[in-house]
Order: structure tokens, then sequence, then C-alpha cells
């Protein structure tokens, strides 16, 4: 939870949040603890919950001393009761993404082997899409433990508005969100940007500086670099703006675990256009457009002719009520199921 823009710190905070609420509705005497780096401190409903991250723990855990299921949130995590085996582990797996992002195969077998390492540890596996769990049950040993799927919630989006310094378009546009990095792949919507007379707004961490300037140089080459905006972090509220306002949302990405930008952008009923990569089209369905490629002529062809069948046929109910199914506190009930296997 050091990256308060991240979808790994709103699955923490919401997975955190339900499921102590949920303990607390039903009289039970266990409760939730959520460990946190100082910063987080007042993250959580229940702050009086919260313990905080110390340098000792290194070397001695006192908050383990009655913990009976720790839940570690994340393949790659650091945080784990490795020595005290009467603590029992679940671990949440999230994506295997180093497999699908092109990255050398030296780093590739770094990241699976500290996976692998977590999953050894493990009692039990969460997987959160049917893709994940697949791609973990081919890449990985999980030595017959259970391994259970339980796709992500999404949490209310804030109300929509701008402030005086946010960047406010100044035309219809586009808008995508995430990390800005390769895996990403938003810089193949740049071609397809020559065609219409849009701007493209991206928000989200600029966390590659040479993937940045390659966008930016890419736009500049192509004449739209006045058309193509990036952002960078913007607030809730913000986000929510430019969701609501967008003509279209757009996810290219390469690799992803769940989506949760897709399934955000899912509230507001807009047409959405995907990559149909790992496990978009599982989250999406059938209520969104998919690119099989990224050559310019398919993607203008798979928007225009999306854009035409989303006037035409009604389809933003559709989308509304997808992103209902992924409901934070329904999937607390499904952890909550996991934990008491567990006990």
């Amino acid at each position: 939870m050091k990256h308060r823009n991240s979808g790994l710190y709103q699955y923490c905070l919401n997975i955190g949040n339900c499921v102590d609420k949920l303990l607390a509705e039903g009289g039970t005497k266990n409760s939730m603890r959520f460990y946190v780096p100082p910063g987080e401190a007042q993250a959580f409903d229940n702050s009086g919950h919260c313990i905080i991250e110390k340098k000792y723990h290194k070397f001695v855990n006192p908050h383990l001393w009655d913990c009976n299921i720790w839940h570690a949130p994340f393949q790659s995590g650091r945080i784990i009761p490795v020595h005290n085996k009467k603590v029992k582990v679940l671990l949440t797996i999230h994506d295997l993404n180093c497999l699908h992002e092109g990255k050398p195969v030296e780093e590739q077998q770094k990241s699976l082997a500290h996976t692998q390492k977590l999953i050894d540890r493990a009692d039990a596996i969460v997987c959160i899409s049917e893709f994940c769990k697949s791609d973990v049950l081919k890449n990985c040993d999980i030595k017959n433990k259970p391994v259970h799927v339980i796709h992500n919630g999404t949490h209310k989006l804030h109300e929509p508005a701008l402030n005086t310094i946010s960047y406010k378009p100044h035309r219809p546009f586009l808008f995508g969100m995430g990390y800005v990095n390769r895996k990403k792949n938003f810089h193949v919507l740049l071609p397809m940007m020559q065609e219409n007379n849009y701007e493209l707004v991206i928000a989200g961490r600029l966390d590659e500086p040479d993937y940045i300037s390659m966008i930016k140089n890419l736009a500049k080459q192509l004449g739209i670099q006045d058309r193509v905006h990036l952002l960078g972090p913007v607030s809730e509220n913000e986000k929510s703006w430019y969701l609501k306002n967008c003509l279209a949302y757009m996810h290219p990405s390469l690799a992803e675990g769940f989506g949760a930008p897709v399934v955000e952008a899912m509230a507001f009923g807009k047409p959405m256009f995907l990559s149909n990569y790992t496990s978009l089209p599982e989250i999406a369905g059938d209520v969104a457009f998919y690119f099989s490629n990224f050559e310019q002529a398919h993607m203008n062809y798979v928007f225009n002719s999306g854009m035409a069948v989303y006037g035409a046929n009604g389809l933003s109910k559709r989308i509304v009520q997808k992103g209902n199914e992924y409901n934070w506190e329904k999937k607390a009930i499904e952890y909550m199921n996991v934990y008491t296997s567990l006990m």
C-alpha cells in the first residue's frame, strides 16, 4: 500500500474494509488486522486495527503471536511469515505478467522464482481471474494446494469533478488510465488518432521515462502532439470526471491479471475498446470491443464499427450491469469462505 494511485492499493483497502465489516456484523471473536506502512496508518475505516510496519519486525514479529491466518495480497510481496508455521498463509496471485511483457528470460525466471517461493509457503491460493489461474497452473508448482478464483470488486467512484488546475479537454476525447509503461501499450492508440479529430487523454503514473519520451516523440512525428495529453496521477474525482465525459474508454494492454480500470470504466456505461489479451475478454465479456492486433487499419475499423454498434443498440445499460457484478461486498464473502477453510 505504498502507492495510493495503484490497483493493488485499492485491492488491499477494499478487501480489508469489507472483510472487517463482515466480521463485526457476524459477532465473531475473530477480527481483521491491517499491516501497513507508516503513511497509511489512517487508511482503513477501522484505523484501530492497523499494525504499523516497524524496522525491528525484520527480527521479531509480535503482530504474529495471535495471528491465525496471514493474507499475503501480492505475488511479488516481501511480507510473509516464513518461519512461523502455526500461521496459515493465503496468497493472492494477481498475475504472471512477467511472462507476457516481452521481458528478458532472466527477469522472467527471477520473478517466477519469487512467486514460487511464496507459493511454497502458502496453504491456499487465490487467483483473481480464470486466466491468472491457468497461467499459475501452467508455470508454477502448486503442490496440490487449493487454488480459488475470486474476481476483484470495484470501489465506489467519487463524484465527478475537476479542480482549478485539472486539464479539461477542448473537444471530444478518448480516455485511458493505468501506469504509463510498455505493458499498458498506450502508444498503439496514436496512429489511429490521425483519422479523427479527438483528443487522447491518459491518466496514471508516468512509470517509464523512456516510454513516455517515445509516446511524445511519436505524437510529434504524427502531427498530433496538441491532441495527446499524459496527465500523470489524477484524483479520484478527476478520474470520475474523465470517465463520465469521455467519448470512449481505451485499454490496449498487453497483460492484465484482472483489469481493474476496465471495471471502473463500466460504471459510466461508455463504450470500451480493449486488447483481447490475457484476462480482458474474461472480465469485460461481450460488452466491450476488442483489438486482435494493433495495425492502424484494424484498430480504426474496430473503433468505428464499435462506436456505430454502441450508438445503435443501447449497450450502455448492459455495460453498467456488467460492472455491477464486480462488487467488493460479495467478494468479501467469498474470501471469508476461503479464510474459514483454513481455520
